[in-house]
């Protein structure tokens, strides 16, 4: 019956299916179904998810599954003339995976489609027949096509950053040398059995930078996320939530935090920005605060604060931007009329540190301000992290629901690196090269470095 039939794996059903002998009457009715039945079956064993069954639960899908079982249906439905936009198809696909992927993406080419692919893999740009590279930079050094033409042209005639990556003048180095891990000093996970785990004892040894990896959907985010996340978080910080199955988890006493580092906006409000969330707004006002100026007004530090009555623009109330509610369309925000932007009254404009008001300070972007407040060392310590993992471009205010997802994972992991030390901390990271271009992960993984060698 069907509840029978939608419990096999793929391969199964498509077998069942081609083993059904059918009289005439039967298959004048069916050949059209059958047909883009078994279409579809095959297309998903040849991108790999031939250990789905058919009634597996589409909330347990991994982001890679779920995209390529999208495609699925679209090959499935033999259209001419489209034109596919993907954004990052790769994103959580074993290398395995990607080959399989980029095999189906030019299936939908060569029947008379276009394909768009926007993309970080080297593999996959390198199967392109024509390449836009987007750059030179990030944030306001971005926005220009600074180079394009097939992969070989790109390679030979160009100097980007992808270029270089793509001839092997840049490359990730690996580690001279791999940190030896104490036996005795480990996390570990018995009886493990969350979604398709089969009741696993892992040990995940301390003070080292420890990979789980292997093929889209075999199990790394239900060991890693539901079942280890989940039990520290509960554990640790007393978090409600309901750990993936497991038989017990001993050694957590070594921990003291855990940190989850992902690519979640800081916030969905302009009021959030890197410098409020890297907590170097603070130091910044005390010192706007013990300027002669604020100090013959009478100003504190909280005359500084965009949040605080006394010193922000009242028509905007120190957003620096205002919600337009927009009737049948999104809401827009748009640039506050009376400040122009700068989120402050004039009386708070009115202080100045080396010529530059705290709106300036905001308008800044990070390796400026590393200059500028080079003879304040809190300030400037914060402001260095921020600039090591690569955000040098950022301004100081940019609103933090602006910020790509890579973006916001930097500032959480520099926020992380410029706290002081707060005893063994765990740090748990889900692909975190999600949408990171080569020379990104380069950087990111220099920082995960760092932070193991702090202990």
């Amino acid at each position: 019956n069907i509840s029978q039939f939608c419990q096999l794996s793929v391969p199964e059903a498509r077998q069942e299916i081609e083993s059904w002998v059918l009289t005439e009457n039967q298959r004048t009715v069916a050949e059209q179904a059958l047909g883009e039945i078994l279409t579809r079956l095959k297309f998903l064993e040849n991108v790999g998810l031939d250990y789905l069954t058919l009634d597996q639960k589409a909330s347990t899908l991994s982001g890679g599954e779920a995209q390529r079982i999208r495609l699925a249906s679209q090959i499935g439905s033999g259209l001419v003339g489209v034109t596919y936009v993907l954004d990052e198809p790769t994103i959580g696909l074993h290398p395995r995976d990607t080959s399989r992927l980029i095999r189906t993406l030019k299936q939908l080419r060569d029947r008379g489609n276009s394909v768009i692919l926007v993309e970080h893999d080297l593999d996959t740009i390198r199967q392109a027949d024509h390449i836009i590279d987007i750059g030179s930079g990030a944030g306001h050094y971005g926005g220009n096509v600074s180079a394009f033409g097939s992969p070989q042209e790109i390679s030979i005639k160009h100097d980007t950053l992808t270029a270089q990556y793509m001839r092997g003048e840049k490359s990730i180095p690996l580690p001279k040398k791999y940190r030896p891990f104490n036996p005795e000093h480990l996390i570990s996970v018995t009886g493990a059995a969350a979604n398709n785990l089969k009741k696993l004892d892992v040990n995940f040894p301390l003070g080292v930078f420890t990979v789980v990896t292997g093929v889209s959907g075999s199990g790394k985010s239900s060991l890693v996320v539901d079942v280890l996340q989940r039990a520290l978080e509960k554990e640790i910080n007393g978090k409600q939530i309901k750990p993936g199955t497991h038989k017990k988890i001993s050694g957590i006493a070594q921990l003291e935090s855990i940190m989850v580092i992902n690519q979640e906006a800081i916030g969905r409000t302009p009021r959030s920005n890197p410098a409020t969330y890297a907590k170097v707004l603070e130091p910044i006002r005390n010192l706007f605060a013990s300027m002669p100026e604020a100090k013959q007004r009478g100003f504190s530090k909280r005359r500084f604060s965009f949040n605080a009555k006394e010193g922000r623009c009242p028509a905007c109330g120190g957003q620096g931007s205002q919600l337009i509610e927009m009737h049948f369309l999104s809401d827009v925000w748009v640039k506050c009329d009376q400040c122009k932007g700068k989120r402050y009254n004039r009386e708070t404009l009115a202080v100045k540190y080396k010529g530059h008001t705290i709106a300036d300070v905001l308008e800044m972007e990070i390796s400026k301000a590393v200059e500028v407040f080079v003879a304040q060392p809190r300030i400037k310590r914060i402001l260095k992290t921020l600039e090591d993992v690569g955000l040098g471009y950022m301004k100081l205010g940019q609103a933090g629901n602006t910020l790509s997802g890579g973006e916001a994972q930097r500032l959480k992991l520099a926020a992380e690196l410029a706290r002081r030390a707060h005893g063994p901390t765990l740090y748990i990271l889900d692909e975190p090269t999600t949408g990171l271009h080569i020379d990104d992960v380069a950087r990111l993984l220099k920082i995960l470095h760092s932070l193991v060698d702090e202990g």
